[in-house]
């Protein structure tokens, strides 16, 4: 069994690769309220890396100190190495892409891109072949006349994208930049990133609290919550196997049934559940308990299959049995509603291919799913874990 968050990193991509950015114990504190608190993170050089979580996490500070644009209370800011913790902006290779883009609105396209490289005083050829080849790279390669007013708000973005990559900067911090757009533009756009940090190559630091737009594009990415990371890893490793209840309700969907670790012996632990039904859960993915030994157990709905009451399990799978409250048709599949036996409303998610009859509102079912797709984390009270709970009144 596993501490409490495990870091999911994935060997691969670390092994020879250089950490551009790292926070090493790093706390904020704003009127005696933390931030951001004993952050540890390192960035590894040319991934895609999102910080995601809710609003007051702490997200947009982290990327805030990185940028310079605030100073940690405590602990250290490298980049590339190098101790920047009291450096000001224009002193680290780091560039910023904000939420308003702050395009220059008396600059037409190519000089908003050029701003940065005539403050180098770079000449007039080497301007040009550099905001051309950037404005080809974001595809607005016949915009260079175009003032931001009369550029829509993804065309926006992409020459505010344009302006902080044209400095070939080591690390480019993105700060929820797609926030302001309509839905279908936003899931135009991650692909577009997408594609234009792995053809710079540059490493990108995205904050959001979009879920979809961090798993579509994001390396890695670590969850926040209250100043702190609670899980970290590839978006499938989060997602799959997430470290704690928060990480495991906030990316996607969880069903989360309370049950108490009966047996840990071999290599899958038994949870018991409140109406005596067991599951079986491997054991990497069972955290580590002192005193109460109460779990939450998960499995993701699209992770389980719906059949008759009658139906046996496979072998190596979980099951339970309930009654569907809700089935509802979705176009793509269907999803179900299920009141089990332990009390617990289960959701179930059913791609439609066309093979069986969808179970309908008050029939009887068997739910099952591989031991593998199931999870289990610590139970949280009022925002905190049992047994931190417990420590405190003790």
């Amino acid at each position: 069994m596993t501490d409490s968050p495990p870091a999911h990193e994935s060997e691969s991509v670390a092994r020879g690769r250089e950490t551009v950015a790292c926070l090493e114990h790093v706390t904020k504190i704003f009127e005696k309220t933390p931030a951001v608190d004993d952050l540890n993170l390192e960035i590894y050089e040319g991934e895609f890396f999102s910080l995601l979580g809710p609003s007051g996490c702490g997200k947009t500070t982290s990327l805030r100190m990185l940028g310079g644009f605030e100073e940690p209370t405590s602990g250290r800011i490298l980049l590339g190495g190098r101790d920047v913790t009291y450096q000001a902006p224009y002193h680290r290779d780091v560039n910023t892409v904000f939420q308003s883009y702050a395009l220059f609105p008396h600059l037409d396209v190519f000089e908003n891109v050029a701003f940065g490289l005539r403050r180098q005083r770079l000449n007039k050829a080497e301007i040009a072949r550099r905001v051309g080849s950037l404005l080809e790279i974001v595809d607005l390669p016949s915009y260079e006349k175009r003032r931001a007013s009369q550029l829509s708000g993804g065309q926006q973005q992409r020459v505010a994208l344009a302006r902080a990559l044209v400095n070939e900067p080591k690390l480019l911090l993105l700060d929820e930049p797609m926030s302001a757009l309509d839905a279908k533009l936003r899931r135009q756009m991650q692909i577009e990133l997408k594609r234009i940090q792995t053809q710079v190559g540059i490493t990108f630091l995205y904050v959001t609290h979009d879920q979809e737009e961090a798993m579509t594009m994001s390396d890695r990415l670590a969850v926040m919550r209250n100043g702190k990371i609670e899980g970290i890893g590839s978006p499938r490793d989060v997602y799959d196997s997430p470290s704690t209840e928060f990480v495991a309700t906030f990316l996607g969907a969880s069903n989360l049934l309370t049950g108490e670790i009966t047996n840990t012996e071999g290599p899958f632990a038994t949870i018991t559940l409140t109406n005596a039904s067991t599951l079986s859960v491997p054991r990497e993915r069972v955290p580590a308990m002192s005193g109460s030994k109460t779990v939450k157990v998960g499995v993701r709905p699209e992770k389980i299959s719906i059949g008759a009451s009658s139906a046996s399990p496979p072998p190596g799978h979980n099951q339970l049995r309930g009654r569907v409250r809700v089935s509802t048709f979705t176009g793509v599949g269907n999803q179900y509603l299920v009141d089990t036996a332990s009390g617990v409303e289960v959701t179930v998610y059913a791609q439609n291919i066309g093979q069986e009859l969808a179970p309908r509102s008050g029939e009887n079912v068997t739910l099952t799913w591989p031991v593998e797709h199931t999870f289990a984390v610590r139970p949280m009270r009022g925002g905190d874990d049992i047994d931190e709970l417990q420590s405190e009144g003790e």
